[in-house]
């Protein structure tokens, strides 16, 4: 008899716990859908490595989106020129994919599109191989960058008016989300500082706002043919002059106004680290689906998981699924970033390592 009631006891707890698990999680989903984590690809010696981190540190902590910043570290057969050193290989990005696969992971690639063509003093592999493409070729590439400087350079932008950068550009976009088997593509287009520049042959005196919306329409399109979502930064659709956000998290030269022209399935996430501020009402009042994004500050990000709540809580049933969840960036090598997670010495306060601990402890939490 007693070995009777063990046995039944035992089959009540597989059956029950399971679906208390199952309970768990839906309560989890439906309070915030979407739980993420933006990081950069890892060097091909370390692929083993964040295969693990993914195991240990990503799926038991409740994270279901991966955004991998590529950029050219991937070895491409449809641009061979394109690849950059420490290019990951066909075989790592399936090591990859298939860890994100077994704990039901999306994983979405991501090359900046528009801006972000070059950093500090050297520019990306784009405008390397293609320097046609540059939207400002009369500035130079200063031996030693310092900012601010007299050309204004941040980082330079492919000219969207040029024929033949789109040809090389969706080839590579094709490329990356086919080997990643991913169902969407994160294009970047923040900080876009030039764009439809006097001495563009092309793009001078063309509205900034019109140039914006075409080209986020251009990618989206092309992407909306193989049934492909477009996520993009949300920085360059927001007034940084009357919401006094200011030039790096909004747009000083007039493309905020292209929030109105580009198509409505487009996934804004919403990047804020100074404040936490509140502009996912204003993308999701918009018609926007959007993620609020943290980076190195707990407390914000503490602040816009509630808020996401919040929204979710006491939206109209329309408004309620724009607001997807949260993205923490976490803009270092990734390998400092794992290796910082791992540390078991007090927390640098402000990084983005112990705001990523304390998302975490915040999902656990609403779990």
């Amino acid at each position: 008899m007693k070995l009777f009631l063990c046995r039944f006891r035992l089959i009540a707890c597989l059956l029950i716990f399971p679906a208390c698990g199952a309970l768990a999680q839906d309560k989890l989903d439906s309070l915030m859908p979407v739980r993420g984590l933006c990081i950069g690809a890892p060097r091909p010696n370390s692929v083993d490595s964040f295969v693990n981190f993914i195991d240990e540190a990503v799926a038991p902590n409740k994270i279901n989106l991966i955004i991998l910043q590529i950029e050219y570290h991937y070895q491409f057969k449809s641009h061979p020129e394109l690849t950059d050193t420490l290019a990951l290989s066909t075989e790592d990005v399936k090591k990859i994919v298939s860890v994100c696969r077994k704990n039901h992971i999306r994983i979405i690639p991501q090359i900046n599109m528009l801006g972000h063509q070059s950093w500090a003093n050297r520019p990306n592999m784009l405008l390397k191989k293609y320097p046609q493409f540059d939207e400002t070729p009369w500035i130079n590439m200063p031996a030693i960058y310092k900012w601010p400087n007299e050309d204004s350079l941040y980082c330079k932008s492919y000219c969207p008016l040029l024929p033949e950068v789109h040809k090389v550009v969706f080839d590579v976009m094709d490329e990356l989300i086919d080997v990643f088997e991913a169902d969407a593509f994160h294009a970047g287009m923040d900080e876009v500082f030039f764009l439809g520049e006097d001495k563009c042959p092309r793009c001078a005196h063309h509205d900034r706002s019109i140039l914006f919306a075409n080209e986020v329409t251009a990618i989206h399109d092309h992407l909306a043919k193989r049934n492909k979502t477009l996520y993009i930064w949300g920085d360059r659709l927001i007034d940084g002059r009357t919401t006094g956000i200011g030039e790096w998290e909004g747009s000083y030269n007039d493309t905020w106004r292209a929030v109105d022209m580009i198509p409505k399935d487009v996934v804004i996430c919403d990047w804020h680290y100074d404040r936490p501020d509140k502009t996912a009402i204003y993308f999701a009042m918009k018609g926007f689906r959007v993620l609020s994004c943290p980076w190195r500050t707990p407390s914000f990000a503490i602040q816009q998981i509630r808020d996401l709540m919040n929204f979710r809580a006491e939206s109209t049933p329309e408004m309620k699924e724009r607001f997807l969840g949260i993205l923490e960036t976490t803009w270092t090598f990734t390998s400092l970033f794992m290796s910082a997670f791992y540390s078991q010495h007090p927390a640098d306060e402000t990084s983005s390592w112990n705001t990523y601990r304390v998302i975490c402890e915040e999902f656990g939490k609403l779990n």
